[in-house]
Formats: structure tokens, sequence, C-alpha cells
């Protein structure tokens, strides 16, 4: 165990996130999701048993956001004319506020295969047992500042 790191917070996960850079992105994926075939060219962690809100409130804890983006938090688009429930979302604005000073204003969107393409393109891809329809979200990773 370490101090100051969530316990959500494994191995595996706490190494990639040391490894990221400034402007590398990670996905983390509802239970929906093509994690694994989405994330062949990357790396696939898996936090099954797990939702995405307490995984995101965690990684905010420890992950600063790409301050030189002006929406470095980016959400799937619901599909047009599907009424699934993405007040999920409201839980991720709520995370984003209490980490990023500039709050959930950072937040962005992109439609569902535009979304698939911004994924194939992350550092690493978590797997999670969410069962929310459009619960992914994609952070892109910022510098410490002092």
């Amino acid at each position: 165990m370490l101090k100051g790191i969530p316990p959500i917070i494994g191995p595996d996960l706490l190494k990639v996130l040391c490894e990221m850079g400034h402007g590398d992105t990670i996905v983390i994926a509802d239970g929906n999701f093509p994690a694994a075939s989405i994330a062949k060219d990357s790396i696939l962690v898996r936090m099954d048993g797990h939702g995405v809100p307490e995984i995101l409130e965690s990684i905010l804890k420890l992950f600063p956001l790409d301050q030189y983006e002006d929406k470095p938090v980016t959400l799937m688009e619901r599909c047009e004319g599907d009424n699934a429930d993405i007040s999920i979302w409201d839980k991720y604005k709520k995370a984003v506020d209490e980490a990023d000073p500039r709050g959930s204003k950072v937040i962005g969107t992109l439609e569902r295969f535009a979304f698939y393409e911004e994924a194939k393109k992350a550092y690493a891809v978590i797997a999670t047992s969410e069962t929310s329809q459009y619960a992914n979200i994609i952070l892109k990773k910022g510098c410490i500042i002092k």
C-alpha cells in the first residue's frame, strides 16, 4: 500500500498513469465498449467489478488534465434517436468540477464512431463493468505545474 493513492488504483493502472506523458490519452470504458479490440495497439487495463465514476474520481486525484486543451475530457455522444439514460454524465461533471479549476466546461463530446477512432489512439484503455450506456470517457493528460 502507498499513502495518498486511492485503493482502487492498482499497480497496473498506477504504472500506466506514471508512464503517460503530456498529451497522452486514456479511455475509461463502460462494459459494452469494445475495449479489447480498441486497445489492440495500446494497453488494456481490466478493472472488472468497478464502475466508471469511481475510477474517474480516483484517477483525477492523481492525473492533471491538459491545461493547454479547451476540452481535455471527451464523452461519447448518444446516438441520434436513442433515448438511453445519460444521467451518469452528471457524476462526471461533478468529478471534473472538483478536480480542475476550469470546471466541467472542459468536457466535450464526440459522435460514437469518431469517439472509437480517438480511443484507438489512446495510450491505454480501462475496461470496467459499468452498466450505463454512453458512459465512456477519454482523458488527456496535462503537466504538473508548480
